[in-house]
């Protein structure tokens, strides 16, 4: 049967912050501490279905209230109290039903799920920074678009930054 406009899958945002080099990960964390980025991942994903590879999960303090946790792992036989385990993108989009999705990482989710990604809220540090986890820049595919850019200064030794939201072009 073919999928009715109606039907369509719930909205999925890739929520990533990504240095200047593109990097987005050193030693299994963020290489930067930006409160304003926490906030605004916070405010992001609150009440949103977040899928998170495994070791992103483990760097997480704890389980993040008001969301659920879908772990995507190869691992048949892992297991976490509160986390939902799926083995497939595809698993993982019918276990979050209509509720919009948050994708938070690390850099092989980010990869699976770009093609199904309806859009990306990223924080861009304006700085290269020393890192072992890269990704590339979407906008290189030309397949996305910048909706919306808000600057920050350098502030207390921290780097600028600005959060764009970048819309994929052919989903409008």
């Amino acid at each position: 049967m073919t999928e009715q406009p109606s039907q369509r899958r719930a909205l999925v945002t890739l929520v990533v912050a990504r240095a200047r080099n593109g990097v987005i990960g050193r030693n299994g964390t963020l290489p930067w501490h930006l409160p304003a980025d926490l906030k605004r991942f916070k405010a992001l994903t609150m009440g949103t279905v977040m899928i998170m590879g495994r070791r992103t999960f483990d760097s997480l303090p704890g389980l993040l209230p008001g969301r659920r946790h879908l772990v995507l792992t190869r691992d048949p036989t892992w297991t976490a109290p509160g986390a939902e385990v799926v083995h497939t993108p595809e698993q993982a989009l019918a276990a979050a039903g209509n509720s919009a999705v948050s994708v938070i990482g690390g850099a092989e989710i980010l990869d699976l799920f770009l093609p199904l990604a309806d859009r990306i809220e990223l924080t861009e540090i304006e700085a290269d920074v020393p890192g072992d986890t890269l990704m590339p820049d979407p906008r290189a595919s030309g397949e996305w678009i910048e909706e919306a850019r808000e600057s920050h200064d350098a502030e207390s030794g921290r780097p600028p930054f600005a959060f764009v939201t970048l819309q994929r072009t052919d989903r409008g």
